[in-house]
């Protein structure tokens, strides 16, 4: 439905409005004029060229998500931290019990021991039968007998410090960390259930690096091939796309092309799994933007305080647009070569002290 032009509006509505700033009490029959003072803070009004937007619904989610699954069979034993908690690289999220874990090491450290003192003797006994053989005590068949033994002792010694590396890493895995900075999305065990190696345990994201997800019909993703632009909109806020990603092909099902349109580093108000408006840019257009500090916003009505070419001072209402960073853009009320007023405090005090000067004359 389109709305009516500012001058056609009905002004209850912003008669309301000066009422709530305190401009609605009565005065004189006939108002007078108000010119804007000197030094008051105005931008000419000058349309720019601004981008066309297609509207297309994505979902988020995260660049860097990771399900963390059991690496050694135990029984849960801690679950240190939960759902929606933030997490540095590293931590300890969950524990198993690791008594069978710490018998193997046990067990194999002291393998190791024994592995390492027989390869200490056969590493001597070759020494001593070496030193004989090459002044012709022994025969060289007891030379090889000891070179033997003393080899299978080493690779004796080498298997047991395998078995016990081994061993400290199961027991390693009876402590689930987070493999990078995150948050915590899902927990899929209790504490006291038995599990086994590849179940999975608990769901994360890194939550500083997210993306949107869009499936676009192929003109959309052609446009957006081209033009490299998009934007997303979250809590009214345009956000322009950090980075674009369109797929080389078309899903057969749909016909459409996926794309991920990633949002800038700390982006706030956003989690995986919403969903958003997004915008593919298709081209440019000629439009009028204005800093959002200098609208007025009561309920859904917009206005601003407005030097016309006269230099006459009045609060105009507004139609608003689409925000683009700090500015938004006005689609009816404003006209190029108007000024608007950046500070509308100052234009309501200059307004009141025409109205006091008035009302003693």
């Amino acid at each position: 439905m389109r709305l009516p032009h500012p001058a056609q509006r009905p002004w209850p509505a912003l008669a309301a409005i000066l009422l709530l700033a305190g401009c609605a009490e009565p005065g004189p029959a006939s108002a007078p004029v108000v010119l804007a003072p000197a030094g008051l803070a105005t931008e000419l009004i000058q349309p720019q060229r601004v981008p066309l937007e297609h509207p297309v619904d994505g979902r988020v989610e995260a660049v860097e998500q990771a399900v963390l699954s059991a690496e050694t069979a135990g029984r849960v034993e801690a679950i240190l931290h939960d759902v929606g908690d933030e997490v540095p690289a590293g931590a300890v999220l969950l524990r198993l019990r690791d008594t069978e874990q710490r018998a193997a090491l046990a067990a194999a450290q002291a393998a190791r021991s024994e592995a390492a003192a027989l390869e200490v003797e056969a590493q001597a006994r070759f020494a001593r039968i070496d030193d004989m053989y090459a002044r012709q005590v022994v025969a060289r068949a007891q030379l090889e007998q000891a070179q033997a033994a003393r080899d299978a002792a080493v690779a004796r010694l080498a298997a047991a410090q395998a078995a016990l590396a081994s061993a400290r890493e199961n027991l390693a895995y009876t402590e689930v960390r987070a493999p990078y900075a995150g948050i915590l999305g899902e927990r899929l065990v209790q504490v006291g259930e038995a599990v086994v190696p590849g179940q999975p345990l608990l769901r994360g994201y890194a939550g500083d690096r997210l993306r949107v997800v869009c499936d676009l019909p192929q003109e959309l993703a052609t446009a957006l091939r081209r033009n490299g632009r998009a934007a997303i909109y979250v809590a009214g806020q345009r956000i322009e796309a950090a980075g674009i990603t369109v797929f080389p092909e078309a899903d057969a099902a749909t016909s459409t092309v996926r794309a991920r349109l990633e949002l800038p580093a700390g982006t706030a108000g956003v989690h995986p799994g919403l969903f958003v408006r997004a915008g593919i840019v298709t081209g440019e257009a000629t439009r009028v933007l204005v800093p959002a500090s200098a609208l007025i916003a009561r309920s859904e009505v917009n206005t601003a305080y407005v030097v016309d070419a006269q230099g006459r001072l009045g609060l105009r209402q507004l139609r608003r647009g689409n925000s683009f960073g700090e500015r938004v853009e006005i689609l009816a009320g404003l006209s190029a070569g108007e000024r608007l007023v950046l500070e509308p405090l100052a234009a309501l005090e200059a307004i009141e002290a025409a109205g006091t000067q008035a009302g003693t004359r």
